[in-house]
C-alpha cells in the first residue's frame, strides 16, 4: 500500500494550524477566558468603588500583603541555601528530600492545613510541647506566615535549584582552586548568576502565597485583622454579597497579571 506525501503535510499552505488544532484550542481558550470576562464586566457593572473603601477590604488587603511578604522573606532565605544543596551535593537521602520538598507543590491546601494543625495545634505532635513553652500558634497571624510558607516556599526552591544546577560546575571548581570557600562561592559566583532564576522563584512563591485558602483556613481561622486574608475575606464576602467580594477578586486579578508579566519579560530576557 503506497501512502501519499501529502497525508503529513501541513493542513493549510501558509504553515498555520488547521481546525483540528484549533477547535480543541478555542475550548480550553474559552473555559480560561469567559470566567475572567465575566468578572470584569460584573466588577465594572458594580458598585465596586463603595466596597474598594470599606474596612473589611483594607484589613485583608493588608494583612495579606504583609504576611505573604514575611513568608516570601522567609522562603528566600532558607530556601536558597537548601536549593543550592539539593542542585551541588550528592549525599544519602538526597531523593527523599527532594521529594519531600517538592511534595507541597501536588498535596491539596486542605490536606496541609490538617498536617499544620495536626503537627502544631494544641493537642498536635509539637504544639503539645510548645504549649508548655506559652506558645499559641493556630488561629493566630504567625499560622497564616506558617501555611503560607509551607504550600509556596517549594517554588522558590525549586526555581532556585534549576538555576544553581545550569551553572557550570567549572566555574565552582576553578573559585576553590583558587582557594575560596563554601560561603564565598555561594555568595559571589552562585547568587550573582542564579539571580534571575530567584528571582522568578521569588514571583512564584509570592503569588502563591497572596492567594493561599484551603491551609490558611483550617490552620490559621478567619478571624478580621488578624487571619483574614484577601482569598478568605473573597469566600465570606460571596456569602454576604458580591461586591467585597468583586473589589479583592479585581485586586488579586491585577496583582496576578502585573506579575505574570513580569515573569514572562524575566523568561524572554533569559532566551537572549
Amino acid at each position: 500500500m503506497k501512502i501519499s506525501p501529502s497525508l503529513f503535510t501541513r493542513s493549510t499552505k501558509d504553515g498555520s494550524p488547521g481546525l483540528e488544532f484549533i477547535l480543541p484550542s478555542l475550548v480550553l481558550i474559552s473555559l480560561i477566558g469567559l470566567p475572567i470576562v465575566a468578572l470584569i464586566w460584573r466588577s465594572f457593572n458594580a458598585d465596586i468603588f463603595t466596597h474598594s473603601i470599606s474596612e473589611s477590604v483594607g484589613n485583608a488587603l493588608k494583612l495579606s500583603l504583609i504576611t505573604s511578604t514575611f513568608s516570601v522573606t522567609i522562603s528566600l532565605l532558607a530556601g536558597t541555601p537548601l536549593a543550592y544543596i539539593q542542585a551541588h551535593w550528592k549525599f544519602h537521602g538526597k531523593a527523599l528530600l527532594d521529594l519531600l520538598v517538592d511534595l507541597p507543590v501536588v498535596l491539596p491546601p486542605s490536606v496541609a492545613g490538617i498536617a499544620l494543625l495536626l503537627a502544631f495545634g494544641r493537642e498536635g505532635l509539637f504544639g503539645t510541647w510548645l504549649n508548655r513553652i506559652g506558645i499559641t500558634l493556630p488561629f493566630t497571624t504567625v499560622a497564616v506566615v506558617m501555611a503560607q510558607v509551607f504550600v509556596s516556599a517549594p517554588l522558590l526552591v525549586r526555581s532556585a535549584r534549576v538555576g544553581f544546577a545550569a551553572i557550570d560546575p567549572q566555574m565552582e571548581e576553578a573559585a576553590k582552586v583558587e582557594g575560596a570557600s563554601n560561603w564565598n562561592v555561594f555568595r559571589l559566583i552562585m547568587l550573582p548568576i542564579a539571580a534571575r532564576a530567584l528571582l522568578t522563584g521569588v514571583i512564584l512563591s509570592w503569588t502563591r502565597a497572596l492567594g493561599e485558602f484551603g491551609a490558611t483556613l483550617l490552620f490559621a481561622g478567619n478571624l478580621e485583622g488578624k487571619t483574614q486574608t484577601m482569598p478568605l475575606a473573597i469566600y465570606i464576602g460571596f456569602e454576604q454579597g458580591l461586591g467585597i467580594a468583586l473589589v479583592l477578586s479585581m485586586i488579586l486579578l491585577a496583582v496576578s497579571l502585573l506579575l505574570l508579566i513580569l515573569l514572562r519579560r524575566l523568561e524572554l530576557q533569559s532566551h537572549h
